[in-house]
């Protein structure tokens, strides 16, 4: 099922017990991340802050932080079997795509189906221009004591490419510096990056909309792993299996869900920086301070009873690796069409989205698990990867048992370790410079004839499949538990 908005998902967590109000009044500086980190790290609930001091705006934390509420999310009951359709919608999409000026109609037609726009928008019922405009008025949380202030940090950002119209939609966090105006943290890579690129290019502001709290698909949508040019509301649209119902911003040439909770209107000026940070972020360090675009709110739009949605960054588990793990599954199957030979992918929780990935491969041939590594790392979900191991099929990767086991017999160091130089996620602050560094491959598979081994590969120490059963039969009558 698809959501209408925020609000009936929350309703639909409470149902399941899923979510849980706190009446009690907190306060927006630390003390709702330390209840909602202490609730995350237990596998707990989503929470809805009622009472929030400084604030008549509400706060909901977690609603993302379980396989279950993700599944919720997305309206899936199998994310495996979702990825499988997924990998249909991806193929498809790339097939129109690649059919000469119908590629245009293609775009087109997906377009046509899954986005709608509209006039009358539940996040517009209060508008306020100019001077009323106050950034104040939300209950943004400062998440830990370094934080250099408060945050807004699941804000959905669009923009637009002003030279080829292309819209992008991503997860950038605003660091409010007073009441009309935020930090952008866009790190170079990202498609708000690059449309501000454009603008500074043509010395004209880039137009930028917020929005905040619309439909679950929508949020999760732009922190997809999304091949370039694939839109996200399109895709938002296609994973609810109903169109995203846009609306047009009040001061800006942009549109955004008509569904959102509080939506943010304004520009980002060329060569127009200031100093931003530190802030504690996923990796579970804290970012330094570092010099990002300003971003000049005009306008604020919101519902007569809006809902404040927040998350909280940290050392893991935190809310985003539940995000991170579903991506993992429902990408699965469009990752095995791009790149044959892939069986699964496991990326733990430790490695903080990006860091590490483990992949089994049905190896066929030698030199396979190179060229595998090699294609991963141009593939957008991989290519920022720090660590990708790489394990034969009949290993378990998401059992670490098994996974440590492998890695400490079936290496040996100089013939399997691969590294490889490129640009880095901003957030790897242990590169030599900044997004700039280096990716390691580790080939943990059998070794074939021809890969530089001197001999025949030893088998694996395996029980008689027969013994295994009788035992198991009397196993009782032993008297073991």
């Amino acid at each position: 099922m698809s959501y209408r908005d925020l609000c009936e998902f929350m309703a639909k967590l409470e149902d399941s017990g899923q979510l849980v109000r706190i009446r009690e009044e907190l306060n927006p500086e630390l003390e709702i991340s330390e209840v909602t980190s202490r609730v995350t790290r237990e596998g707990g609930p989503a929470l809805f802050f009622e009472r929030v001091a400084g604030s008549h705006i509400p706060v909901v934390t977690n609603v993302f932080g379980s396989m279950e509420r993700m599944k919720m999310a997305l309206g899936s009951e199998d994310l495996d079997r979702t990825g499988q359709q997924v990998a249909d919608f991806i193929t498809a999409w790339r097939h129109g795509l690649g059919t000469g000026n119908s590629g245009i109609e293609s775009v087109s037609k997906y377009k046509k189906k899954y986005e709608k726009l509209v006039d009358r928008a539940p996040c517009q019922e209060i508008v306020l221009h100019g001077n009323d405009v106050d950034l104040g008025l939300l209950p943004a949380l400062k998440c830990w004591p370094g934080d250099a202030g408060p945050a807004i940090n699941l804000p959905l950002v669009f923009t637009r490419d002003p030279e080829s119209g292309v819209r992008n939609v991503g997860i950038y966090r605003l660091q409010i510096f007073d009441r009309k105006s935020t930090g952008i943290h866009w790190h170079g890579s990202k498609g708000g990056a690059g449309h501000y690129r454009s603008a500074e290019k043509r010395r004209c502001p880039l137009e930028v909309a917020v929005a905040i709290g619309p439909d679950p698909v929508m949020t999760y949508s732009a922190a997809a792993p999304l091949p370039d040019g694939l839109d996200e509301v399109v895709f938002a649209g296609f994973l609810r299996q109903s169109p995203v119902e846009m609306t047009r911003c009040m001061t800006i040439g942009m549109e955004v869900p008509a569904a959102s909770q509080i939506v943010l209107e304004g520009r980002v000026f060329p060569d127009e920086r200031r100093l931003e940070g530190p802030y504690g972020n996923h990796t579970g360090y804290y970012s330094p301070p570092e010099k990002y675009p300003v971003f000049h709110v005009e306008c604020m739009t919101m519902r007569k009873k809006p809902v404040y949605p927040a998350t909280v960054p940290g050392p893991p588990p935190q809310e985003d690796c539940f995000i991170a793990k579903a991506t993992e599954r429902l990408f699965l199957p469009w990752v095995r069409r791009d790149i044959p030979g892939i069986i699964d992918v496991s990326m733990p929780i430790q490695g903080i989205f990006n860091n590490i990935a483990l992949v089994s491969i049905d190896k066929q041939s030698p030199g396979q698990a190179q060229r595998i590594l090699n294609r991963l790392w141009e593939n957008p979900g991989f290519r920022f990867f720090r660590i990708i191991c790489i394990f034969d099929k009949d290993v378990d990767i998401s059992d670490m048992d098994q996974v440590l086991w492998r890695i400490g017999n079936n290496i040996d160091p100089e013939r399997d370790v691969y590294f490889r130089q490129g640009k880095s996620d901003a957030l790897n602050f242990a590169t030599p410079r900044l997004g700039h560094g280096s990716r390691m491959g580790i080939d943990c598979t059998r070794k074939l004839k021809g890969e530089g081994y001197h001999g025949r590969w030893p088998k694996d120490v395996n029980m008689d499949e027969s013994v295994r059963e009788k035992i198991s039969s009397m196993w009782e009558r032993l008297g073991l538990l």
